[in-house]
């Protein structure tokens, strides 16, 4: 996973992929704050469509991760406030009480949400099986304890050229076994 800094960054040069990633990283977020306000799934959806929006618009001098957070969630804030303040003036006020609020949301995934993170999951520990020792050590550090490329090498005792290089190795043996798994998964162990 990319980290924030890097993301806006990209993002500030234009990056579409990026923004994608961004989107998606923060989607859920915006979504349930823009619930807790509006207490309706479909204006929270079109709220934080706009919201998104208004981020992509502001974007390019974002460059800090740490005034980020704040950052995105003030345009949420605002742009409910908003919202509610343009509900309230055309006399359509929606009320939900906050039981009635309770039951509309799930916290729950949907069964098929959860098949197919099984799936997923299930796919993924049968590639790591498939990786060489060293390979799948690499990833459980980096990708799965999120520990630092620096933190690996003191780990291992290595140079961090050799992690890098081994990480990069890794992910790619894991993308290839992924593949091939996908391609005959009646084949697979």
């Amino acid at each position: 996973m990319v980290d924030l800094d890097t993301l806006l960054a990209r993002c500030g040069r234009g990056d579409e992929l990026a923004w994608e990633e961004l989107v998606r990283r923060f989607e859920g977020r915006v979504y349930g704050f823009a619930l807790h306000y509006l207490r309706d799934p479909e204006e929270a959806r079109d709220a934080a469509q706009e919201i998104f929006v208004k981020m992509y618009q502001h974007l390019g001098g974002m460059r800090d991760s740490g005034t980020f957070l704040p950052w995105m969630l003030r345009l949420a804030r605002n742009g409910c406030i908003d919202r509610i303040r343009s509900r309230k003036a055309r006399g359509h006020e929606l009320t939900v009480g906050v039981a009635c609020a309770e039951r509309l949301v799930s916290d729950q995934a949907s069964p098929e949400a959860v098949l197919l993170a099984g799936a997923r999951r299930s796919l993924l520990h049968r590639a790591l099986r498939r990786l060489s020792a060293s390979n799948r050590e690499i990833l459980q550090l980096k990708e799965i304890r999120q520990l630092k490329i620096e933190e690996i090498s003191t780990l291992l005792d290595l140079p961090v050229g050799t992690i890098k290089s081994r990480s990069n190795r890794a992910r790619a043996e894991l993308a290839k076994a992924v593949r091939s798994l996908e391609a005959a998964p009646e084949a697979a162990p």
